[in-house]
């Protein structure tokens, strides 16, 4: 389970503690939070919810998919990954199995219940996701071998104060693990553009439902300026404090 998200630097906040893994899936579950349900390494998800939680039978009980073909490539999958928000902060586990089930005489899924948790609480690993609506880009500069460069713009998926997760949807970038690539430009709504340097560490391709496939790349800033985190950070309050106009009806 070392890079089941992407990245592998995450032991330091996984769980062991059976208590405390029961205790968070059952506040998952009382509080009725969406879960991710991905499979094919993130290419597919599904948005479920936690059914059920059994201490003494070890199986942790998940809502179906919305389809049976769907289903089939979930139970047939090797690496099953979950992915939630509790409190703000990420849960993040997987399963190598998964079975089909029923609950309360409705089909459902389930797993073993994990060994270990990931539980994200530091707040440079809180991601945000940025505006459908009002898109923002990121340019990033792709040199050749010729010492040509061709400006590649991206959209920003998600944000945070440890890095972004960009959309490019032609391809166009190299997306090996580890690739570097220096003088970024992102243009953060309501502010000067910052210019970044940043690191792949995940590479997904997706299939959206008009068909057409894209890659959602995962990124790390690379030796950010405090000026610039600040910056970030400003612009992740301020998407926080729209959101939550929205849900408390205030705008």
């Amino acid at each position: 389970m070392d890079n089941d998200f992407g990245t592998s630097d995450l032991d330091p906040y996984r769980v062991f503690s059976r208590r405390e893994i029961i205790s968070l899936l059952r506040s998952i579950k009382d509080r009725n939070q969406l879960v991710s349900l991905m499979i094919s390494s993130g290419s597919e998800a599904v948005v479920t919810s936690i059914l059920h939680v059994d201490d003494a039978k070890n199986l942790l009980v998940v809502d179906s998919a919305p389809s049976n073909l769907l289903n089939e490539r979930i139970v047939a999958s090797k690496k099953i990954s979950f992915e939630t928000m509790l409190d703000q902060i990420r849960i993040l586990f997987s399963a190598d199995h998964i079975e089909r089930c029923t609950f309360e005489n409705l089909p459902a899924l389930c797993i073993a219940i994990p060994e270990s948790v990931i539980r994200l609480q530091r707040r440079e690993f809180y991601r945000v996701a940025t505006p459908v609506a009002n898109p923002v880009r990121c340019i990033i500069p792709m040199p050749d071998e010729d010492g040509n460069v061709t400006a590649v713009t991206t959209t920003l998926y998600n944000i945070s104060a440890g890095g972004v997760a960009i959309v490019d949807e032609k391809k166009i970038l190299d997306n090996t693990h580890g690739k570097v690539y220096k003088d970024c430009r992102i243009d953060l709504p309501g502010g000067t553009p910052i210019t970044v340097t940043l690191q792949i560490r995940n590479s997904h391709d997706l299939t959206l439902t008009s068909g057409k496939s894209i890659r959602r790349l995962g990124c790390m800033f690379v030796n950010l300026p405090q000026a610039l985190l600040a910056a970030v950070q400003r612009y992740i309050t301020k998407l926080e404090r729209e959101r939550n106009a929205r849900m408390t009806g205030m705008r």
